[in-house]
């Protein structure tokens, strides 16, 4: 298709400054996050491949973010009655996961953050490409990037609650870190698959994912 979207300046994105689509399934419809460079946006389609953006009233696509914190790189996953938007941000220069919560996909409440410092750091990009799988009911695991490239480097951390993966420490939740950046986890007919960028960073490498015991 080329390009399917640019920046609207009008709908509140930054010029230039489209990021991030993750796109998912709500009944029928596509939908489609992403970043506006300073604020998390959402379009909608009925065929996954045309997006319409999802305006207020004011003729905004923004739904929530925090301009001088870069707020960007969301990811959405249904966990029990309401659906919960993972993202990065930057507040002082200091990289965090935080997360929102929605039972429309339109009114976010109650920001969390989740996950901060420990072995990956805290600098601006320490917590790149949030994603978060529920493995079993009640299992969480959030994947959480620091390296793009060669050197390649996501950090993974397991809970129990999906607000806490811990915060400047990592006793009961680091899992351990995996050579891939952005990762994100696809299953389909009973398999996992786990994409992340190419060394290069022009494309995106898949393989099967396994999840074993530890020993």
């Amino acid at each position: 298709m080329g390009v399917a979207m640019r920046a609207d300046t009008k709908a509140g994105e930054l010029e230039g400054g489209l990021q991030a689509p993750f796109v998912f399934r709500d009944g029928r419809r596509f939908v489609m996050f992403y970043g506006g460079w300073n604020d998390i946006c959402w379009a909608t389609s009925d065929d996954g491949k045309t997006f319409w953006r999802s305006v207020t009233a004011s003729g905004k696509a923004t739904l929530f973010g925090a301009p001088s914190w870069n707020t960007r790189d969301p990811m959405v996953i249904r966990i029990g009655d309401q659906w919960r938007c993972y993202y990065t941000a930057h507040p002082d220069n200091k990289g965090v996961v935080l997360c929102r919560s929605s039972r429309d996909l339109k009114n976010w409440i109650d920001v969390r953050l989740v996950a901060k410092g420990g072995q990956a750091g805290d600098g601006p990009y320490s917590s790149e490409c949030p994603f978060v799988v529920e493995l079993e009911p009640g299992q969480f695991y959030l994947f959480r990037n620091q390296v793009y490239g060669k050197g390649a480097k996501c950090s993974v951390y397991f809970s129990r609650d999906p607000f806490d993966f811990g915060v400047d420490h990592d006793e009961g939740h680091f899992v351990c870190t995996l050579p891939v950046a952005a990762p994100e986890i696809i299953k389909h007919d009973g398999q996992y698959y786990i994409a992340g960028l190419l060394p290069s960073l022009k494309g995106i490498q898949i393989a099967k994912l396994a999840w074993e015991p530890a020993p």
